[in-house]
């Protein structure tokens, strides 16, 4: 299945009788010969007809999401949303066309509508063009807005540039932005971004505030010089979970300094070899180390 087809079979599972016909019925309509102002007023009508619950997918689900679309992550998702992006996609046009008309939709479109076509971004077509319009949503001053392009989204490490890219990580960590759902972080981690990080970090201690300890995640491959000075302070004051961050980090630097810098650590060294220490743990809500 594609991934229209798997939303619409996901949403037809679990509608009730009415709403699913409702549904099916606009598919049909907006497949056949339509305007962009019935597709507006059908995507508009979605929270009224098919409700706001969470989209109940398992674990098989998401393996045809990945199979179906690369990176593809649906989880947390709600009905609403994949309904809105259904419609959107059932309403065809490609090119310029469709681009115009996701951008009419987002002028008008509130918090829940914006977080759903951001959502959706990697299952449009010709994504290259959609680029301006993911950088809107990386703009904005609301949080779940910039975390429906940033997060469970394989759009930006696909298609952001190595600056628009950097300004997204740099962002998520000013707005207090979890890094780890950030599909690509490692792998499109790279020197501008970690001089970035580490003077944002300055900033923050010049200023006496805290430091995100995921910050350093995109420091550690990059790290020598003066960035191992930064990672000795973190290892060696602050909390635990920021101590555990700057060995994470150190032990993905390639400088040798970095390994005589976790000499004194050896148990933090041996769990972070042995996978019990990651990345994951320190992301995940109440973490403790």
């Amino acid at each position: 299945m594609n991934p229209s087809q798997l939303l619409e079979a996901w949403l037809l599972r679990q509608l009730p009788a009415p709403a699913g016909s409702w549904l099916r019925e606009s598919i049909s309509r907006l497949r056949g010969a339509n305007t962009d102002r019935d597709l507006f007023l059908t995507v508009s009508l979605v929270p009224r007809k098919l409700g706001k619950a969470d989209l109940d997918l398992g674990e098989a689900d998401l393996r045809d999401a990945t199979r179906a679309r690369a990176g593809w992550d649906p989880s947390g998702w709600s009905v609403d949303q994949a309904g809105r992006v259904l419609l959107l996609l059932a309403g065809g046009s490609e090119g310029s066309a469709f681009a115009l008309r996701l951008d009419q939709l987002c002028a008008t479109a509130d918090i829940a509508e914006l977080v759903a076509f951001y959502r959706g971004l990697p299952l449009y077509p010709d994504p290259s063009r959609h680029v301006l319009r993911a950088a809107e949503g990386v703009r904005t001053s609301m949080k779940p807005v910039f975390e429906a392009v940033a997060h469970r989204n394989p759009y930006p490490s696909e298609q952001f540039s190595e600056a628009a890219w950097n300004q997204m990580a740099l962002k998520a960590v000013f707005i207090g932005s979890t890094l780890d759902p950030i599909i690509g972080l490692d792998a499109r981690a790279n020197p501008s971004l970690a001089r970035m990080l580490c003077d944002y970090a300055h900033e923050r201690w010049s200023a006496g505030r805290p430091v995100s300890p995921e910050l350093w995640r995109c420091v550690g491959p990059f790290a020598a010089g003066p960035m191992l000075e930064d990672l000795a302070r973190v290892l060696t004051k602050g909390t635990d979970l920021e101590h555990a961050a700057a060995a994470l980090a150190l032990f993905r630097s390639p400088d040798p300094e970095a390994s005589m810098l976790l000499g004194p650590y050896a148990e933090l060294v041996a769990d972070i070899a042995s996978g019990q220490l990651n990345w994951q743990r320190l992301a995940s809500p109440g973490s403790a180390i």
